[in-house]
């Protein structure tokens, strides 16, 4: 991905799923106009899910994500059927494809689960070029799924127009209106941002989150200047006027907090992506329960990148120092990174994600209302800094 490029975790995620050679691949291929999923008649081609990066007109920026059969039901199928399970949970769309020759209850199954998550369904019936009753076949898949499906074939590409005017109507209504500052921020802001030379990015670079708020604060025709935390009352210093926002790495909350001007609204990157990625209220309200944690409470630090552990890493050694040193060396923290995610979260008092500006907004809120139906409560990484350093009733959310 090239610095032009939207990046994935703000694209439209659209899932295609259906049994092993319904034509989940020529689907895709046939959507993007080349080779991007290989097809073969050998069933279970596809194994681990692909994600594919374009551009569609009318969707702007999405990722195609060609999954593997949900009918392949041996040992190595069934672990592929888990990963395939897994992408639901970045889905914003499903296609579901279905083939005339086959019956219809895994693909009905699978419909079910969408609708439980509330992800929008296209339901599509391939291989209309191999059949003559292809309309008896469409009126047998209304009748059990309750979908009118869009007869296509992909090898042929005929009516792939009809799948892209659904995926247009179906997109959440939230896409491309959210947006990293919110309403903190307006046109001509004095914006000071806080920036540690942080060790996950490689000499020369910014880290995404950083890239992608000071893109947008160009955006919104605001005025901005970057210091690094050392520098950070000579930079006030400089300037002919005191910011209107001051945005942090949350590591340094505190200190900033300590040094900047009164009038200054104050928040972090990691609060902002809170807001951009998650739900910013149910983390905030989250965040009262650090109060009561102990010795013996048990805690899951999640992170959405997938890099080797660094030294002073904010989710594998800062925070858990933070949470060790206000509450004691007993406290269980328990790491995950990237895609993992425990399959039993109830076993824990509190959840801290982090950013997840790797992650789409339908991923996390996926992990969100699975921490609501387990009744655990889940916070955020800036949020939990700003509640133990004892300032998050004193910055800005959104």
């Amino acid at each position: 991905m090239s610095l032009n490029d939207t990046p994935r975790a703000d694209r439209l995620h659209i899932g295609i799923y259906g049994k092993r050679n319904s034509g989940k691949s020529s689907l895709i291929n046939a959507l993007t106009g080349h080779e991007t999923s290989i097809v073969s008649p050998v069933a279970g081609t596809t194994t681990d899910p692909v994600y594919k990066s374009m551009e569609i007109y009318g969707l702007g920026p999405c990722v195609l994500i060609d999954t593997a059969g949900f009918d392949d039901m041996n040992r190595v199928g069934k672990k592929r059927v888990e990963k395939t399970r897994e992408a639901m949970e970045k889905t914003d769309i499903a296609i579901v494809v279905f083939d005339p020759r086959e019956p219809v209850d895994e693909e009905k199954e699978w419909i079910n689960a969408f609708n439980e998550k509330n992800i929008p369904v296209i339901a599509v019936l391939n291989k209309s070029d191999t059949m003559d009753n292809m309309k008896d076949v469409s009126a047998h898949i209304y009748n059990e799924v309750n979908i009118l499906p869009i007869e296509i074939s992909a090898k042929y590409k005929k009516s792939i127009d009809k799948i892209i005017s659904e995926l247009i109507k179906n997109m959440p209504d939230d896409y491309d209106v959210q947006t990293i500052t919110g309403g903190i921020v307006r046109d001509g802001d004095m914006v000071l941002l806080v920036m540690p030379q942080d060790i996950q990015a490689p000499k020369g670079r910014l880290i995404l989150p950083q890239v992608q708020t000071i893109r947008e604060l160009l955006d919104k025709r605001c005025i901005v200047t970057s210091v690094t935390a050392d520098k950070l009352e000579e930079g006030l210093r400089a300037l002919n006027r005191s910011p209107d926002v001051i945005i942090t790495d949350s590591q340094v909350f505190k200190s900033v907090y300590e040094k900047k001007p009164r009038e200054s609204k104050l928040t972090s990157f990691s609060v902002l992506f809170a807001a951009y990625k998650g739900d910013i209220d149910y983390y905030t309200k989250s965040a009262e329960v650090l109060g009561s944690l102990n010795d013996n409470s048990r805690v899951l630090i999640a992170e959405a990148c997938t890099h080797a552990p660094l030294q002073e890493d904010i989710g594998r050694e800062k925070l858990p120092r933070m949470l060790r040193k206000r509450f004691g060396e007993g406290i269980e923290i328990d790491i995950v990174s990237g895609p993992d995610f425990p399959e039993d979260i109830s076993v824990y008092d509190i959840i801290i994600q982090c950013g997840a500006c790797m992650f789409n907004r339908r991923h996390v809120m996926s992990r969100i209302e699975r921490a609501v139906r387990s009744n655990v409560p889940m916070t955020n990484y800036g949020v939990a800094i700003a509640y133990l350093s004892g300032i998050l009733d004193k910055i800005s959310l959104t």
